[in-house]
């Protein structure tokens, strides 16, 4: 499969999905899921930096 295969297919994805009014993720979670993956990953990168 191609890159512009792949943009077309989910263009048509996004389309459909936007014609039904559904949101399958909620932006809430997503938000706090990445916020927690930043939190985790600073966590790690301060536990590695010992130097300072």
């Amino acid at each position: 499969m191609t890159l512009p295969d792949t943009v077309h297919s989910l263009t048509l994805l996004a389309a459909e999905n936007g014609e039904h009014g559904e949101a399958t993720v909620n932006p809430y979670v997503t938000g706090v899921g990445a916020f927690l993956a930043l939190m985790l990953l600073l966590w790690i990168t301060t536990r590695f930096n010992r130097d300072r």
